[in-house]
């Protein structure tokens, strides 16, 4: 009898479902906040940094762009690594690097020092998103992953939320060093963290059940099909293929064979397309990043507060974007991941335009500026999920990373520009330029094949 019981209580417990899931994607989120704050932090200090060491605007967006430089550079070799070493090796080295460089920053004497930091800050902060996105990939399933990278990337909308009030606090207060210095020591404590919390297979860690784990196999075009009743009642009813014939001849929706190999990464004109699309798109993010900051103090001649109330308002609206947008191409559109990104090309354009008519007022700005972010932002979480679909689970690190790497390469080309531009013409032709680049990225977006799954393979 008593043996009995504890067979019943042994299997009861191996049903327990847990969410260990969720708490992972708690500490990613408050991780690439972190990493994000990291980065954003010079768009508050640079008016600053600007006047001590007497910058011109070009010389200003080469120590935006540095970063990026550094950060584009090493994201293929990031993926390799991942690959080869996994994420709970990896994450921890280079999360301790992006806090030592941050912190370094704080240090700098001169022009040259700061760009020396600022490169080597993005080498070390490279491959911490291609090790969460190989988290996420490994530890949701195909219909949750939407929702995740959308909330991955808000996180990376969230950091630079919290900098520009932040930052102009400490500087009021403490100068513009501290916030180099106060941004770098968490992440000293959540390197730690996740070596201890984090695996790369969920089903190896002790946080995981075994129908969590299963829950995490759950992949739609392999899984076979429920054994029984209850299983079908506990899987997420997938829409049938003809409610969505309509949106996939627009957006070239059709069965793709998944990429497996690094060659076959490389010869991808989907890969490709992607990196191209991306590169349009975080150009544009990365100058309201970096340059935000110093169009409002010397355009719109705001107070250093208000600089801080008003710089934060894209990110709060790109925090909103990406949670609804990773919801929306999830759960209303099947997991097609183009959608989304159309949505925000187009949008953008328009967006850009009413930035060159901008109004004075702080307030009706910060509204503008919160629905610029929010379009602009609606698709942008699609790009890092998108070769999801394209690969396998193997070859989406290396996938992703080369998607990352157009993606950085316009990081660091877009802030660089802007100081061109505002050097020879004024922000009026930044604008223009920035629309146009939505709309490159719009016509390479419509060329790339959207993968979806078969009616059959959804079902079995």
């Amino acid at each position: 009898m008593y043996n009995a019981t504890v067979a019943a209580g042994s299997a009861a417990a191996s049903r327990t479902t847990t969410r260990y899931r969720w708490v992972v994607m708690s500490l990613i989120f408050v991780v690439y906040t972190l990493a994000a704050a990291d980065r954003a932090n010079i768009g508050i200090v640079l008016p600053f940094v600007k006047k001590e060491f007497g910058m011109s605007n070009t010389e200003a967006g080469a120590v935006v762009s540095l970063f990026f430089v550094g950060y584009a550079v090493m994201q293929i070799p990031a993926g390799f690594l991942v690959r080869r070493l996994g994420t709970r090796v990896v994450f921890p080295i280079f999360m301790l690097l992006t806090s030592l460089f941050t912190g370094l920053l704080g240090t700098s004497g001169s022009v040259l020092a700061m760009k020396l930091n600022r490169l080597a800050l993005g080498i070390a902060e490279a491959p911490l998103p291609v090790t969460m996105l190989s988290t996420v990939n490994r530890w949701f399933p195909a219909r949750e992953k939407g929702t995740a990278v959308g909330l991955f990337l808000a996180a990376a909308k969230f950091g630079p939320v919290i900098v520009p009030p932040l930052g102009a606090l400490i500087i009021a207060t403490l100068g513009w060093q501290y916030v180099f210095y106060i941004c770098a020591a968490p992440g000293i404590v959540f390197a730690v963290l996740w070596y201890f919390l984090v695996v790369d297979e969920p089903s190896r860690s002790r946080f995981v059940s075994a129908a969590e784990a299963e829950h995490i196999r759950d992949e739609p075009s392999s899984r076979p099909a429920a054994p029984d009743a209850a299983a079908a009642v506990t899987a997420a009813p997938v829409p049938p293929a003809r409610r969505f014939d309509r949106l996939d001849r627009v957006i070239r929706g059709r069965p793709v064979r998944l990429i497996a190999t690094a060659k076959e990464t490389f010869r991808s004109g989907n890969v490709w397309g992607l990196a191209l699309g991306y590169l349009m798109m975080t150009g544009i993010i990365n100058v309201i990043l970096a340059w935000l900051p110093t169009y409002l103090t010397t355009v719109k001649q705001f107070s250093l507060m208000n600089v801080g109330f008003v710089a934060s308002a894209p990110f709060i609206g790109g925090v909103l974007g990406n949670i609804i947008g990773g919801w929306f191409s999830d759960r209303v559109v099947g997991k097609r991941r183009k959608p989304t990104i159309l949505i925000s090309a187009v949008s953008t354009v328009f967006m850009m335009y009413a930035l060159i008519h901008a109004p004075n007022e702080p307030v009706t700005l910060a509204i503008l500026l919160f629905l610029t972010g929010f379009l602009l932002n609606v698709g942008y979480s699609s790009f890092t999920v998108y070769p999801a679909g394209l690969t396998t689970k193997d070859a989406y690190p290396l996938a992703v990373s080369v998607v990352n790497t157009g993606g950085q390469a316009g990081g660091a080309l877009f802030p660089f520009l802007t100081g061109l531009l505002l050097d020879a013409f004024s922000w009026d032709a930044v604008f223009l330029f920035l629309a146009a680049s939505a709309l490159v990225a719009l016509a390479v977006m419509l060329l790339v094949v959207e993968p979806v799954e078969t009616e059959t393979a959804a079902a079995g």
